[in-house]
């Protein structure tokens, strides 16, 4: 299992949008639309294998007919991180080794891109939401490879929750620091062109 991206949700794209480019400093790449969770995104690259999305109900999509990705039908307020997604090669051992309640295996596909990923029945993850979603990239192409490269560099995720300690023995090799604090949320730093950027 790594890092795969990040996602910053938002009540409108464009809300979220506005917020990462001026905090960053910096012009977001295209992204799409899921129609199978009517949702849409806009990206931008964290490296060559990583990215951060930022992502938001798709007001002119179809209602998925289930809870979205990312408790977003709940989502209120200003744009933040809501969320880390880890790739793993076999999502059916991720989820083995997985909290339970990290989801069901759904079959995605976007353009030329594939993919297998956990979505929680209720949309929200484990460990009040701050478990991360498990994807499987089943295309060669991955977002992150066609992403053009703006200076962005993710430098420290933190996860932090009540119980970060038995969270973080479901991930002991990923490069994360799992803290343990009264409110459980995500904090990262990035270095941007506007410099030192931390979101939490």
């Amino acid at each position: 299992m790594e890092l795969d991206h990040l996602a910053i949700s938002a009540g409108t794209l464009g809300e979220g949008v506005a917020f990462v480019e001026a905090l960053f400093g910096v012009t977001l790449a295209p992204g799409g639309v899921h129609d199978a969770m009517g949702t849409h995104n806009r990206l931008l690259s964290l490296g060559p294998d990583l990215y951060l999305e930022v992502i938001a109900i798709d007001l002119d999509g179809r209602a998925p007919g289930r809870p979205r990705w990312f408790d977003l039908d709940r989502f209120a307020g200003l744009p933040r991180l809501t969320n880390w997604i880890v790739r793993c090669d076999d999502l059916s051992a991720g989820l083995a080794q997985a909290p339970i309640g990290t989801g069901v295996v759904m079959e995605l596909q976007r353009g030329d891109l594939s993919w297998r990923m956990a979505v929680p029945d209720s949309g929200v993850l484990p460990f009040d939401g701050v478990a991360p979603a498990l994807i499987q990239w089943r295309s060669a192409a991955h977002p992150a490879g066609r992403l053009p490269d703006v200076g962005c560099r993710l430098v420290a995720l933190e996860v932090v929750h009540p119980e970060a300690a038995v969270l973080g023995g479901y991930f002991p090799a990923l490069d994360v620091a799992f803290v343990t604090g009264p409110q459980p949320g995500l904090r990262a730093t990035f270095d941007t062109p506007n410099g030192c950027v931390t979101l939490a």
